[in-house]
């Protein structure tokens, strides 16, 4: 194919549209979408995949007229959007674990300015959140994204994206699981400190010299610490867990497109 032909309306078309798909999901998933990341290198990024993945892509006939076009611009924004959500819910639940165990352990005021979301947030929250990310990296998930973007090329054509009931009953659905395992994450140091909680209140109706502030806060602090300590590592499988669990409702939802 020589290079005039390549400035055809169909080849520009379809070169639109797949760099517009690659570039919403950068925006918008996990990792890729980290404001760490200059947007310069992002688009760089996105564009580099376009050149590589258009060879290998069906042509996709320009539309006559204007509002088809931007139907399928709406479409790719769309996909990258649902994408980004359903993977995105997985690290809220880390962070919504983080909140509970900082406000048990008293560190609720022990904010600062996250990056990401550029709101204050718990330095537990943080933590939680980026070894998250650090997992993430470990079983390959970033991989994992990359070639879900190839499958979803696959069997989502460009700008025919298939909007079903499924994916939006999950992310409904998602929202409250996120709510439900971010409590189940925190559990076990928000049962502990309800019980060193009690047990300090029985101390100090039985020794009111007992100082709990002095005293009963650095031991309450203390254990939570040996507990996270202990079931970090559980954690960390809940989420290898839940982040592939959301990629395949994301492969089964592209590939019933």
């Amino acid at each position: 194919m020589s290079w005039y032909q390549l400035l055809a309306p169909d080849h520009v078309y379809t070169f639109l549209l797949l760099f517009v798909r690659l570039s919403t999901l950068f925006v918008f998933l996990p990792f890729y979408n980290h404001m760490s990341v200059s947007p310069q290198i992002k688009a760089a990024f996105a564009f580099y995949l376009t050149l590589v993945l258009f060879p290998l892509m069906p042509t996709t006939p320009a539309p006559e007229t204007w509002a088809p076009f931007f139907a399928a611009l709406f479409s790719e924004i769309v996909l990258g959007l649902i994408a980004g959500v359903a993977l995105n819910i997985v690290f809220g639940i880390f962070s919504y674990a983080g909140e509970q165990i900082a406000f048990v352990m008293g560190f609720s005021l022990a904010s600062v300015m996250d990056p990401q979301s550029q709101i204050q947030s718990p330095l537990v929250s943080q933590f939680l959140t980026m070894m998250a990310l650090l997992i993430l990296l470990a079983f390959d998930g970033h991989h994992m994204m990359l070639v879900w973007m190839v499958e979803a090329l696959k069997a989502a054509p460009l700008g025919g994206l298939a909007m079903n009931h499924a994916m939006f009953d999950y992310l409904m659905s998602a929202m409250g699981h996120l709510f439900l395992m971010g409590f189940s994450v925190a559990f076990p140091i928000v049962a502990l400190s309800l019980l060193s909680d009690i047990i300090f209140g029985m101390l100090m109706k039985t020794m009111p010299q007992f100082n709990l502030l002095v005293v009963g806060f650095p031991i309450k602090i203390g254990l939570s610490l040996l507990v996270w300590a202990v079931v970090l590592g559980a954690m960390m499988l809940t989420f290898k867990k839940e982040f592939i669990d959301a990629m395949n409702v994301l492969m089964a939802w592209v590939g019933g497109a």
